[in-house]
């Protein structure tokens, strides 16, 4: 499913115009991504957890000649589901 297809359906679900739709989910999006970029965590109790996840230096290899690159320390997105989440896939 992608952003449109998304949309549709919030929009059948919840009964709202697409426009509304939209507007919910890029909100909802707008939420979670200034939340992680401050360095916070967005939980949803039985759904899941979205936070960001510290990763250290590193050295890597470039594929196309074999040399060895080092991979500087960053910042990840990472989402861990839930346990209704979990139970609702299965």
């Amino acid at each position: 499913m992608n952003k449109p297809e998304f949309i549709d359906a919030v929009a059948a679900q919840a009964g709202l115009s697409k426009k509304d739709a939209e507007d919910a989910v890029n909100a909802f999006l707008g939420v979670v991504e200034g939340t992680l970029s401050s360095g916070g965590e967005v939980n949803f109790t039985g759904f899941g957890k979205f936070s960001v996840t510290h990763t250290a230096a590193r050295q890597g290899r470039n594929p196309a000649t074999g040399a060895t690159i080092q991979i500087a320390a960053g910042k990840r997105p990472k989402f861990s589901a839930g346990a209704g989440l979990k139970k609702a896939v299965k």
